[in-house]
């Protein structure tokens, strides 16, 4: 070894010191780098006391929860900083170190309402906020003028598709059998003043489905709505996120419910040459349709929370990290950076943010007001027999389906039906 160190240049690489610095793995969802440099900045900051390193999950939501649950499961060390989507908080939670007191009143200062809501279950907060996301109402300025609604005040759904309908436009939502499925009835349930799950803390064999009331049927009912007047147009059925934008970008257009990302890419299609810098130009924002006048909105929440392993070789330090992690001039780079928006409401007041990002006072707002999907265990069992029962849209009755659905996933969960 001698030898080797000898012949190695740099000499300083010969060096013992630098292994005895305990390596923390933050595995991270995927980006556009960011999180790497973020790392560096908090492994800087650290002055030696530890070095992160960060490791990529799988793309899809779906499979991180599984390597995360297998692994977690397992017993696995090598899990020092996780990045964890919220709905899968509660399952994971007992694999998870508990936040330290201190800790929990640095990461918890100045968070979004909605952030804090999906960062905690059981009345506590097992998870640090990261980044937040929700859904805008994005508009064409021209659209909603020729028909006459005023974006200035708060909208409901119904006024959003007889604006849609009455100019011979196309409504831009996601009716995929996917996720993004789950979290828009999430949202119509909730504005309506209800919850797809009434008791999220019940044993999986009790749990109360609340699609079959009042507030289900008002979700449903606005689905078929946007079927039967054909606003949906013909790829709803398989509309994501991205197809979503592709309908609003062109010249049917006129509203559509999307994450903050599309600003971004819209940007980047006008720099690119695909699309018109006049579309840019056309482009609005709002706060989510609200399912009736006379309810509050619930937007979608969605984002990312850090969790610490809990058979980590290396809690306390990583805690320590994970504060610097989420503090908000971190928060405020990485939505300027990669495009996610900080969990905390004062990295939006940052002058880069607002610069790169005239919503953002909107988003903030819309946090403020968002609702978490149905924090359960079984978190996986709900959603899945959710797009099961509610998809293909056009199959959507409020007679029949908030019913069947309640029937389906209450069955699925006594062990009664297979998914």
């Amino acid at each position: 070894m001698l030898v080797a160190c000898a012949l190695a240049l740099p000499l300083a690489a010969c060096s013992s010191s630098g292994s005895d610095v305990p390596v923390l793995t933050w595995y991270t969802n995927p980006d556009n780098g960011g999180q790497a440099e973020i790392a560096k900045t908090c492994t800087a900051a650290a002055e030696g006391r530890y070095r992160i390193v960060t490791s990529g999950l799988p793309t899809q939501a779906a499979a991180q929860r599984e390597q995360l649950a297998r692994r977690l499961a397992a017993h696995d060390s090598s899990l020092d900083i996780i990045s964890l989507d919220p709905p899968f908080i509660p399952e994971l939670a007992t694999f998870l170190a508990p936040v330290p007191e201190d800790v929990a009143a640095v990461v918890s200062k100045d968070v979004t309402k909605s952030a804090l809501q999906g960062a905690s279950w059981e009345g506590a907060l097992v998870t640090a906020p990261f980044w937040a996301n929700t859904q805008l109402l994005w508009y064409r300025k021209s659209v909603a003028e020729a028909a006459g609604l005023d974006m200035t005040q708060p909208v409901t759904w119904d006024q959003v598709i007889e604006a849609a309908a009455s100019q011979d436009k196309l409504l831009g939502v996601q009716g995929i059998k996917a996720e993004s499925l789950t979290v828009w009835v999430n949202a119509l349930v909730a504005s309506a003043g209800g919850a797809i799950v009434e008791n999220p803390e019940a044993p999986q064999d009790e749990i109360t489905i609340g699609l079959d009331s009042d507030a289900g049927r008002a979700a449903a009912t606005i689905l078929q709505s946007i079927s039967q007047t054909g606003v949906g147009g013909p790829g709803l059925p398989t509309e994501d996120e991205n197809a979503s934008l592709t309908v609003f970008q062109g010249d049917s257009g006129s509203f559509m419910v999307n994450w903050p990302f599309v600003w971004a890419a819209t940007q980047a299609s006008v720099e690119d040459g695909t699309i018109d810098q006049s579309v840019l130009d056309d482009m609005g924002w709002a706060l989510y349709p609200a399912v009736s006048a006379d309810r509050p909105v619930a937007p979608p929440y969605g984002g990312i929370n850090l969790g610490v392993g809990k058979y980590s070789k290396h809690v306390d330090l990583a805690y320590e990290a994970v504060e610097c992690i989420v503090a908000p001039e971190n928060q405020a780079q990485y939505f300027v950076s990669n495009g996610n928006p900080p969990a905390s409401s004062v990295a939006f007041d940052d002058p880069a943010v607002l610069e790169e990002f005239p919503m953002a006072p909107v988003i903030r707002d819309s946090l403020e007001l968002a609702v978490p999907r149905p924090q359960t265990r079984y978190y996986n069992e709900v959603s899945s027999g959710l797009q099961e029962t509610w998809h293909p849209i056009s199959s959507v009755n409020p007679d029949t389906t908030p019913q069947y659905s309640t029937e389906f996933i209450t069955a699925v969960l006594q062990g009664k039906r297979l998914l």
